[in-house]
């Protein structure tokens, strides 16, 4: 029964993966019919996340009310309902307002999901599950590619991508006795310490553990968001094409945590991280030494490549870095953090591309990957030394 609820899992977690590339893929088509500027994509993209930053923080105190059945069975309606919103918006307003929902599901199956699997399962069904986000976020760019190809027909693809979530939110519903089952089988929940917020920030450790999550989620957003403007304003191709070339990025995600699980087998956590933030370097020099299409391309692929193990090995690191009990608490803290950096880095990002163009892209990357290069360094060598025998 566990393998059959990890394979749900793995589909819920493609659910939360499909809405989170929609609004960079499609936003080149967005703006010029709502006739706003360009950065406003970071406005919807600030609302999305400040209410996945909220549900984050909230998240632990909630799934140990009702559960992480259903929290993930009310997160996954949630955000199927928000983009059914999105294919019906007429004005800017309108998109901004479906984004509260969208932002408050994703927050909450996130944590509940990334806890879960880290207590039960190991380093490869984790990089697994992270493995199937990147297929839903490499989906949803190609899909809305298709649709932009007909007559830049943006809600078209957001209808489409509603009819796949509303399937994933009907089977999160169905499963819901699996779970029981799960549930009975282990005879208990694991315990959750709820571990008060002003206790979280006062550790050192906390601190460099999210501020990794911040960097990989800095990279990831300027991308999601980003990515097909830099590609349309910069490197001169059409929206559909920028739409469809940036699927490389996220296949690359894809790849990475594939590839991830399997070598968990062979190296520890750590190594993966090392290996992976080896990949990022390599492409951010490819990046920002050149604008050939090609050349972008590749570099864009080995920035997923290298940055989505980062994310898994993190995530199942955190009940060994802390305690089991805690885990709940300090992943819901590392993903507020992750979102929070997701909330602010496309709203900067938005603010200095309009100053001093797109073609930042490559150089604000490469600043984020610095960031979360250092913050790593600080984790391992904190962890190392705490684990010393006195």
């Amino acid at each position: 029964m566990a393998t059959i609820l990890l394979l749900f899992i793995y589909i819920f977690y493609i659910g939360l993966g499909i809405p989170d590339s929609l609004l960079g893929s499609a936003w080149p088509a967005i703006y010029q019919e709502f006739q706003v500027p360009v950065s406003y994509a970071s406005f919807v993209s600030a609302i999305i996340s400040s209410g996945t930053v909220l549900s984050s923080l909230f998240s632990t105190r909630v799934i140990a009310k009702l559960g992480t059945a259903k929290v993930t069975a009310l997160s996954t309606c949630l955000t199927a309902v928000a983009l059914a919103g999105f294919s019906c918006s007429r004005n800017f307003l309108w998109l901004g307002l479906c984004a509260v929902p969208l932002g408050i599901g994703a927050g909450s199956i996130d944590t509940a999901l990334n806890n879960y699997v880290a207590l039960h399962y190991n380093t490869m069904q984790m990089s697994f599950l992270h493995c199937f986000y990147g297929i839903g976020v490499t989906a949803s760019p190609y899909l809305m590619s298709l649709a932009l190809s007909d007559s830049m027909n943006w809600r078209g693809g957001y209808r489409t991508v509603f009819c796949i979530q509303l399937a994933i939110a009907a089977l999160s519903i169905i499963s819901l006795p699996l779970w029981r089952k799960i549930k009975s089988a282990r005879q208990a929940e694991e315990e959750i310490r709820v571990l008060p917020l002003s206790q979280m920030l006062r550790r050192k450790k906390i601190w460099a553990s999210c501020g990794v999550f911040a960097g990989i989620s800095a990279i990831e957003s300027t991308c999601l968001i980003w990515g097909s403007t830099y590609l349309t304003g910069s490197i001169g191709l059409s929206a559909d094409t920028a739409a469809a070339l940036i699927t490389f990025y996220f296949a690359g995600m894809t790849l990475g945590r594939f590839l991830s699980g399997l070598l968990s087998l062979k190296i520890s956590d750590w190594k993966i991280i090392a290996v992976g933030q080896s990949i990022l370097c390599i492409a951010m020099f490819l990046l920002l030494i050149t604008d050939n299409t090609a050349a972008v391309v590749l570099g864009l692929f080995l920035v997923g490549l290298g940055n989505g193990p980062i994310f898994p090995n993190m995530t199942h690191l955190t009940p060994i870095l802390y305690r089991k009990e805690t885990s709940q608490s300090i992943i819901g803290m590392e993903m507020a953090f992750s979102n929070l950096s997701i909330l602010l880095t496309p709203v900067l990002f938005g603010f200095l591309s309009d100053r001093l163009g797109a073609g930042i892209f490559p150089a604000f990357l490469a600043v984020m990957f610095a960031f979360m290069a250092g913050c790593t360094i600080l984790l391992k060598t904190g962890d190392a030394r705490s684990r010393r025998p006195v």
